[in-house]
Order: C-alpha cells, then structure tokens, then sequence
C-alpha cells in the first residue's frame, strides 16, 4: 500500500516496513521464485502499490489472476490472522482502474504493430530465421522504404517477398546475393507465424504507446495483457513485450531520475526473453533496459531464478524480491547460490539457507536506499493485495472493457493502401498491358496474312489459266483447219488430241500449283 510516510510500502520485517524509494524505482528489479510461492501476489502488491502513487502499470497475466486487481477485495481468514504482522487494523480494501488487452483481440481490446513498427531484427527472431535469410529480410525493408511502399501486415511482407523474387537479378546486383531458396524458407515462417494468429497482431490500428500512460482519478491505470494463449507462443509473446520496450524507448522524452517512474512494466516468464537469442538482440534488449529508465520507465522481471537473467541485465535490478527456491539437484542448488549472491549479505542469517526455508508470502527482500545503493537483504513477509485475488468472470471482464475510455479504438482493424496494394496492382497493370501487346500483335499478323494469296485463290488462277490455255489452242486448232480446208473429221480427231493434251497440261499445272503451295504451308 501507499502513503506519503512509508512510500511505495511492500514489505514487513522485524526492523519494520520495507518500502521502494520512489525516485529509484525506475531502476528496475526483480521478482523471484519456485512456482507456488507467492510471486503473482508480490507482483499484485507492487502493482497496486504503484497504482496508489499515481504510477500506471502495464503486465502479463498468464492465469488470468491478475484480472481481480480490477475489483475490491475482502476480508479473508488469512488477512484478519495477518493483519497485526503488519500494524494494519482496517484495511480500506479498493480496486484499480484497469485496461485489458489481448494480441488476439478476444480478452481484451487488441494490441497490434505494423511490420515496419517491428523492424527486420525483431520480425527475424520472430521467425527464427538464421543469419543469410535475415539478410534478406534487411534488404526487403531497404527496398521497401526506397519504393514507399508500406508495410502493414503479413500479406504486406509476402507481396514483397514474391516481387523480391521476381527481381531476384536486379536485387542481387544491387544489394546482394537473394536466392528463392531463402525466399521459400521465409515464406514458409510466415505461414508457421500466421497459423499461431500473428496474422491478427500485425496490421492497423496500431498501439499508441501513450494509452499505457493514463491516470484516472488520480491513479494510475492497470494495464492487464491476457497472455495465458500468448505465452503458448514464446516467440511471439516476448518479441511483442520487447517491440512494446522499444516503442516506450524511441517514444518517450529524455526525463531523468523522477520522484517516481512514469510507467512500470512487469515482465512476467521473462526467461523467454532470452531463450534462444542471437547475440545481436541480446545486445539490443541490455540497451534499451539500461536506456529505458531515463525516459521514466521501470521495469521489473518475473521470474524462478535470478540465472535466468543474463549477468549483464541482472546487475541492473536494484529492487528485489526473492521468494523460495527448492534445492533438490547440483542444478537447483547452483541456482541457490546465484540468488543468494545477488544480496548484499546480511550477518543475521544465512541468504542461502533462508532462500530454502522461506515459507509462502514470505521473500528476501532488498530495495535501493536515496543514494542507488542496495540495502542489506531482509527476511520480510509481503503485504497482503488490497484488490481481489484471483480472477474475475467472463462478464466482469467485459463490462470493464466497454467502460473503457479506449472502448472502439482498436476494436475494427484496418486496411489501407500498403504494399500488397501498389504491387497487386502494378502486377494486373503489366499483365493488361501484355495481354494488349499480344492481341495486338495477332491483329497485324492477321492483316499480313490477309494479303498473301489463300490456296484456293491460287488454285482458281492455275483453272483460269489452264482454261485460258485450252480455249486458246482449240480456237487455234479450228481456225487452222478453216483456212486448209482439212475435213471435219481429221479437224475433230485433231481437236481431241489438242483437247486431250490441252487439259493434261492444265491438270498438270494445277497439280503443282497445288502440291507447291500446300508444302509451302506446311513448312512455314
């Protein structure tokens, strides 16, 4: 709980109450623990802490029980035996004001990003694409941003990709060695990242980082992501909270140490994060953790070990919180060791033992003092939630959502002119403008051979001929006899044979009129 005297109160101790320094809470922290043992309480307690203070929050909610922070709580058997332990006599019991989201738009209002908001190196991790296919990917967003077109969605990305191949020579030259082999492969990734629902993560309406901002009657509001689907998809869920640190890192102005953060951000099942990260990311998410606290943001890991972090970033979680953990292997009780470590010790006890024999609720705890300095560990039991534990109903869930100031805002997606557009339509343009090339060309070819003499016409010249041929010789023949005076019937016997031979000739040349232009065609 919160008041002006104890601050962001979240703990209880023999030496009295532990309590987060508001001008330190940017500096991030840690919450710990085996599963069981009180981490999602803890992280109610601060959460609700914050909300108090004025300070909103953004977190995962992989059980849906985060949702009850949004009513009041009760008095509890457990809370009444507590209350002494905490020098509280009559709790006010409240609620906070809470916004849910969903990357799948079904419990809460959605959450989308462009594919240009993403970016080629988190979109590669996304689709676990190795070193030459992300390659690829950096040149398609080059050749994107030079053409102006834009990118949306994942029919944005496929578009490109297709024309990609389709220019495969040119780009080459150009840019560098793209083969359909890494084309296929990526397409492929998309569709594995389309089948998990990504499809409804990217496109427009997207988030306005400033809506995770809001202060309503003066607390800050709760913004709660369902993520009990999301975190069926590692990938997708911690790139989304990593994109989400990002935009907070590239958005928000330069603001320093504040008397409290602007926005905490709670990183639930953060080992995700850095499983199977490349380098290259694991170097991007160390800058924007070490940068985002000047801009006013706080974040804070949930998580088992303090070994699930790598030793770079856990050296800049200030504030923490470590609950139990069970040493049953060399494993666990490395573990053990690593989380005692993180302490500044305390001779009182022994952090590793006490680690082993915390009880639920219970934690080691240690926050920055007014000078940025770690605290000695105390055994502490954390406060008891002032909202509901547990999770709230289908129906609670929804009244909540068309409360919401937000209500309508990210609810219809949209679809403008991006690249899937411009190129669908330069792809008919050329296709019509081939089609045309072509008919047109089947006109000319028509007209020429229009003008070459057809077969038949050849074959009535060659009877013409033949006839003319005929004709003239019979005339010939007969006026020759008129003016010798031969007897008709050697005249007649003369005609036949003229006749005869007449019409041969005739058949003849129409035979190789015919057989000509006939091989002719068929040679062609």
């Amino acid at each position: 709980m919160y008041d002006k005297e104890r601050g962001l109160y979240i703990a209880h101790c023999a030496n009295g109450a532990l309590s987060i320094q508001g001008k330190m809470a940017n500096r991030h922290g840690l919450i710990a623990g085996a599963t069981g043992t009180g981490k999602t309480v803890s992280l109610q307690v601060m959460a609700e802490t914050f909300c108090q203070a004025g300070v909103p929050c953004f977190m995962a909610d992989m059980k849906g029980d985060l949702s009850g922070i949004s009513q009041v709580g009760k008095m509890s058997g457990f809370i009444e035996k507590r209350l002494p332990e905490f020098g509280v006599e009559n709790p006010e019991f409240q609620a906070c004001p809470v916004r849910f989201y969903d990357v799948f738009g079904e419990q809460g209002h959605p959450m989308r990003a462009t594919i240009s908001q993403m970016g080629p190196l988190l979109l590669s991790r996304i689709l676990q694409l190795n070193e030459t296919q992300a390659g690829i990917l950096n040149i398609l967003f080059r050749v994107a941003d030079e053409q102006g077109l834009l990118l949306d969605d994942l029919k944005d990305l496929r578009s490109m990709l297709n024309w990609m191949g389709d220019h495969a020579k040119e780009i080459t030259l150009k840019y560098g060695n793209v083969t359909t082999t890494s084309i296929g492969a990526i397409q492929r990734s998309i569709l594995q990242l389309e089948n998990q629902g990504a499809d409804k993560f990217f496109g427009l309406p997207s988030f306005d980082i400033q809506d995770l901002l809001a202060v309503e009657g003066g607390k800050g509001v709760m913004s709660v992501l369902a993520a009990d689907k999301l975190m069926m998809q590692p990938k997708l869920y911690s790139t989304f909270l990593l994109w989400l640190l990002s935009e907070l890192y590239t958005t928000l102005p330069e603001v320093g140490d504040l008397p409290q953060p602007k926005l905490v951000f709670f990183f639930d099942e953060a080992h995700m994060l850095f499983t199977d990260t490349s380098k290259a990311l694991l170097d991007k998410i160390e800058q924007v953790i070490r940068l985002v606290r000047s801009k006013g943001v706080g974040i804070y890991f949930i998580t088992q070990s303090p070994a699930d972090i790598p030793e770079n970033i856990l050296g800049q979680l200030g504030n923490r919180v470590q609950h139990a953990l069970r040493a049953y292997t060399p494993k666990d009780q490395k573990a053990v060791k690593t989380a005692a470590d993180t302490f500044r010790a305390n001779p009182a006890f022994k952090t590793d033992e006490a680690i082993m024999n915390l009880e639920t609720g219970e934690a080691l705890v240690s926050f920055l003092d007014e000078k940025g300095a770690p605290t000695m560990v105390e055994r502490a039991k954390i406060l008891f939630p002032l909202s509901q534990i547990g999770a709230i109903t289908e129906g609670q869930r929804m009244d909540i959502m068309k409360q919401s100031r937000i209500y309508g805002k990210y609810d219809n997606p949209v679809d403008r002119q991006s690249a899937f557009e411009v190129l669908l339509a330069q792809a008919e343009q050329a296709a019509l403008a081939e089609t045309e090339e072509t008919e047109a060309a089947e006109v000319e070819k028509q007209k020429e051979e229009k003008k070459k003499p057809g077969i038949m016409s050849k074959v009535w010249k060659a009877v013409l001929t033949a006839i003319t041929s005929t004709l003239a010789t019979i005339l010939g023949t007969y006026v020759s006899d008129k003016i010798t005076g031969k007897k008709t019937k050697s005249r007649t016997s003369a005609t036949g044979r003229v006749v005869k031979n007449a019409t041969s000739a005739a058949t003849r040349s129409v035979t190789r009129e015919l057989t000509r232009d006939i091989l002719g065609n068929l040679i062609k």
